[in-house]
């Protein structure tokens, strides 16, 4: 077998190995972080903070994470997502298990303000990967790496339920977890695929000289559009995630279990979504693939919010999640197409319009509610998803 044969051969092997490595790291991640949420109110109480003290260390958290963003895309670059991801992956864990046994209150802020600032170097990082893994395979992944996401999260809370009704300790819990999730991130890490970081970097430095953006901020006009339509998203998202249970009890008469359903529903359409979103993007296109999501989850979401029937809501919330599931993905995709600077600068520039959403998102809409009442704030965020359809796109 000659060189070239060889190169034949292993080149779809490469491909696949990538796909599912950059996919492995988003589960990880987000079950890392899933299950600290998910024990947050364990971790509360065995501190015993105030209401007013558990929600500064939440703006800590988001903070630290938001602060890394802004230079993680510049060393991303540098050094190469798969070098940051080796040692974020070995990080988390630890910081995990370390808030299980944290000595007190102080401690525990310390350690989930460092956590915040780990995962938003993660968040960026791994979306860098999966748009390098993207262009490589030339095929799309950004949907089913998110999927990976959104299917950890449902494994975090399920097995904390288990594991809770089982009379199982945060302490137990959480250093058991700490110890499996880094022994996964450091079996991890060597298959994870090395992107070629510095030919991104000079291409970026070239196409910059149009005057589209500087090689080093990222900043243009077409990132700062796809931004804010990452921003809305998430301000929609927000919606569903944090008032749709609320919507459905305090508006409709549900009850508590029929109105949690309704998240239940919008995170099982979104994930089912995600499943199938790589193959439809490949079928359709990404542009028309988010355009018609867009549509579907406007559609979905005025249903829910519009009919008096709660069970027929919940029906509402999950079409809602099918539709939204690949508008998140696909415009880190998009963003991953920009010129004007490396891919790693321009990733961790839209991380940050999704942060700002998902922070901004819910209070907002507390606020607004206040003025004028729930029914008509989540009714006003109908039109939402089809004005973020219509902002322009990258050609795919």
């Amino acid at each position: 077998m000659t060189v070239s044969d060889q190169t034949i051969v292993d080149q779809p092997v490469v491909r696949t190995a990538g796909r599912w490595a950059v996919t492995a790291v988003f589960f990880l991640n987000g079950l890392t972080l899933s299950t600290y949420i998910v024990r947050a109110p364990s971790i509360k109480d065995a501190h015993q903070l105030s209401d007013g003290r558990f929600g500064l260390t939440g703006l800590l958290f988001a903070g630290a994470a938001l602060a890394c963003m802004q230079f993680v895309g510049p060393l991303t670059a540098r050094v190469g997502a798969r070098a940051v991801l080796r040692v974020t992956l070995a990080v988390m864990p630890l910081l995990l298990a370390g808030i299980a046994v944290a000595p007190g209150p102080w401690w525990f802020a310390a350690l989930a303000t460092l956590l915040g600032a780990v995962h938003g170097t993660t968040d960026a990082a791994m979306n860098t990967s999966a748009v390098a893994v993207e262009r490589r395979a030339g095929r799309p992944v950004l949907n089913g790496c998110h999927a990976a996401w959104s299917i950890s999260a449902v494994v975090a809370a399920l097995s904390t339920a288990a594991l809770a009704h089982a009379g199982v300790s945060l302490a137990a819990h959480l250093v058991t977890a700490g110890a499996l999730l880094l022994a996964a991130g450091l079996a991890l890490g060597p298959r994870l695929v090395p992107e070629n970081g510095r030919g991104e970097a000079e291409a970026g430095d070239a196409a910059g000289q149009d005057g589209t953006a500087g090689p080093r901020t990222g900043w243009s006009g077409a990132l700062i559009v796809l931004g804010l339509t990452a921003t809305a998203i998430m301000v929609y998202e927000g919606a569903v995630l944090g008032w749709g249970g609320i919507f459905l009890h305090q508006e409709r008469h549900a009850g508590l279990s029929l109105a949690a359903a309704a998240i239940t529903a919008y995170t099982g359409g979104q994930t089912a979504g995600r499943l199938v979103g790589d193959r439809l993007t490949g079928r359709w296109g990404g542009n028309a693939l988010f355009r018609l999501g867009a549509a579907i989850a406007a559609g979905g979401f005025a249903f829910a919010v519009l009919t008096p029937h709660p069970a027929a809501a919940v029906a509402g919330f999950a079409l809602a999640g099918l539709g939204a599931s690949v508008l998140i993905p696909l415009t880190f995709s998009a963003v991953g197409r920009l010129r004007g600077a490396p891919a790693a600068t321009l990733i961790s520039r839209l991380t940050t319009f999704t942060y700002t959403g998902i922070l901004l998102g819910p209070a907002l809409i507390g606020w607004v509610a206040d003025q004028v009442g729930l029914a008509v704030t989540m009714a006003a965020l109908i039109p939402l998803p089809l004005v973020v359809a219509l902002a322009p796109r990258p050609p795919a």
